[in-house]
């Protein structure tokens, strides 16, 4: 699969009916999806099992699921969310594009397992400085293979909060554009700079 038709496929993942600005609700762009996925997907890391951490809607996990589909590997892939509209609504996405996940309803701080590749988009703080650091810790627990998307300029403390337990091996600048979701912001569609980050855990 090409990896713009994966991102026209993405672009049907509905998003969420009424965002919580406290917990930093806010669709991941089909682009963006795609760009962490296709990334993961030519790096070998989605051949086997997968979590997708704050799922939100679903579209990471349901990208996984399709590309997997398209390269005829069928392993686990689990997206866990705290929100339950959330994942009704990533399980409606999923069904309506044919991706196989498995939904859990769970604080990420509950989550439990082991897989191969965690994906993620987490909180980038903007209400309450440090609401990422939970996704790292849980994905360095969880995961072997970490793939994660923040601010730009995040590269030193990602690396310093991490070290000891994980090597930044990669980072992708990309532009994320923001959509207008909560009453403060001020434009239709923003482009925020962020980073996707491939780790691997030590």
């Amino acid at each position: 699969m090409k990896k713009r038709k994966l991102e026209m496929l993405l672009e049907k993942v509905k998003g969420f009916e009424r965002p919580d600005v406290s917990r930093e609700q806010y669709a991941t762009p089909a682009t963006v999806a795609a760009e962490l996925l296709y990334f993961a997907f030519m790096n070998g890391d989605l051949a086997g099992s997968v979590v997708d951490l704050g799922c939100g809607t679903g579209v990471l996990a349901i990208g996984a699921s399709l590309l997997q589909q398209d390269a005829r590997v069928t392993q686990k892939i689990i997206g866990i969310d705290s929100d339950n509209s959330a994942l009704v609504t990533a399980n409606d996405n999923a069904r309506s594009l044919g991706a196989n996940v498995e939904w859990i309803c769970s604080d990420v701080r509950d989550a439990c397992g082991h897989f191969d590749t965690v994906v993620m988009n987490p909180p980038f703080g903007a209400q309450e400085k440090g609401n990422d650091r939970p996704f790292l810790d849980k994905a360095l627990e969880l995961g072997c293979v970490i793939y994660s998307i923040h601010n730009a300029g995040s590269q030193s403390f990602i690396e310093s909060y991490i070290r000891g337990r994980g090597t930044v091996t990669d980072v992708v600048p990309l532009k994320f554009p923001m959509r207008h979701t909560y009453r403060f912001h001020t434009k239709e569609i923003a482009d925020i700079d962020v980073e996707l980050y491939r780790i691997r855990r030590s």
